[in-house]
C-alpha cells in the first residue's frame, strides 16, 4: 500500500477533499498509515492515509 500522506507532519494544515464542511484541519500525528487531524468544525478525526489523500493548505485564507 502507498501512504498518500507520508509527507505530512504535525502542525501542517489540510482539508478533507470529500468533507469541505469539516473546515481547516491541523495534523496532530502521522504514524504508520494513521493520520490524526483536528478539524475546526468536526474535531479530531483519524484517517487511513492509504485510502484518503487530504489536500495540503499553504495559506489558511
Amino acid at each position: 500500500m502507498i501512504d498518500l500522506n507520508a509527507v505530512l507532519e504535525p502542525g501542517m494544515l489540510v482539508r478533507h477533499p470529500k468533507h469541505p464542511d469539516w473546515g481547516l484541519g491541523q495534523v496532530q500525528s502521522n504514524i504508520g498509515a494513521k493520520l490524526t487531524v483536528n478539524f475546526e468544525n468536526t474535531g479530531k478525526v483519524v484517517l487511513d492515509s492509504t485510502r484518503v489523500a487530504v489536500d495540503m493548505v499553504f495559506s489558511p485564507e
